[in-house]
């Protein structure tokens, strides 16, 4: 039967649209390649058909733990995992937790980040355990291979280190500062380009940001700042410190600041309801003092707003 009325047209091609867009949005959807993953990581996985999901987990009880003497079982959230799930076209998302001890955390850090993975938080689940346990928040969008290799590449450093020592270290293996601090303050303030506050030898410079709360500007004084606080001497200095970033600058601060070998510590909110977004990471260094502030200043150049303030 012909259909040349504009009624029986105009269902057709609706028809036709309807039949398109299915076909093109079911060449878009990815269909995780649960088999890589598997092989690449080396673990088994359990896939959750309500979620789409894709899921690999490794249970840390390589090590005991105690939480207030009491030994914790990996059941009781001492496993890491990450997840996998269809992007969009070939590509995948993954997100995950990481179990880690004080002395894997620096070291898986900057695998990850190597790899392509984002980190997205740093912090603690529990008091009063020992060793302690820190917990590291993974992310990234890419092909299942890229992903799945940077998760091998998380695991397979956690691996080395427990390999190497057993029992997980407590120090960065740095030797006691000198007695007295020296800290050359002028050094210090040529390299952020402002001057700080001084104490008993020691140097600390604050670098103010701002943000907006219930219509109202909230800034250095309310915490919303980085600062690097340095002891010791010009030869071998300790900082310590806190960077305000926002989102889409914590990746490269993090990049900048592993790669001038300075410790992350935690990844946290400190606020909420804030805009923009502000996260706040903490952070250790030892070394050379000149060192250590080139390196935090070369992380406050990667923040285009921050750098100007």
């Amino acid at each position: 039967m012909k259909c040349q009325s504009f009624p029986c047209v105009a269902v057709v091609f609706a028809l036709t649209l309807t039949w398109t867009l299915a076909l093109s949005h079911a060449a878009d959807k990815t269909v995780l390649d649960t088999a890589t993953i598997e092989a690449i990581t080396g673990l088994k996985g359990v896939s959750d058909q309500a979620d789409g999901t894709f899921k690999v987990s490794k249970p840390r009880d390589d090590v005991s733990v105690t939480v207030e003497k009491n030994h914790m079982a990996a059941f009781m959230g001492l496993t890491s995992w990450a997840a996998f799930m269809p992007f969009r076209k070939d590509r995948a998302m993954v997100m995950g937790d990481m179990v880690l001890f004080e002395d894997e955390v620096n070291p898986v850090m900057s695998a990850a980040l190597n790899a392509g993975l984002q980190v997205t938080a740093l912090h603690n689940h529990f008091f009063f355990d020992k060793p302690k346990v820190y917990f590291m928040h993974i992310a990234a969008k890419g092909s299942v291979s890229t992903l799945a290799q940077g998760v091998k590449a998380v695991f397979d450093t956690e691996k080395r280190i427990r390999t190497t020592t057993p029992a997980p270290a407590d120090s960065f293996g740095s030797e006691q500062l000198p007695g007295k601090n020296g800290i050359d303050g002028g050094v210090i303030s040529q390299v952020f380009g402002q001057k700080g506050d001084a104490k008993d030898g020691m140097y600390k410079v604050t670098i103010g940001r701002a943000v907006q709360m219930d219509g109202m500007e909230v800034g250095n004084t309310m915490g919303v700042n980085t600062w690097a606080a340095f002891a010791g001497t010009a030869d071998d200095a300790l900082v310590v410190g806190d960077f305000a970033v926002l989102e889409n600058e914590l990746q490269t601060v993090l990049r900048t600041l592993r790669g001038a070998n300075i410790n992350i510590v935690a990844i946290h909110q400190h606020m909420t309801g804030e805009n923009p977004r502000m996260i706040f990471l903490h952070y250790y260094g030892r070394g050379k003092a000149l060192d250590l502030a080139r390196g935090i200043k070369a992380a406050i150049n990667t923040q285009p707003l921050a750098a100007d303030n």
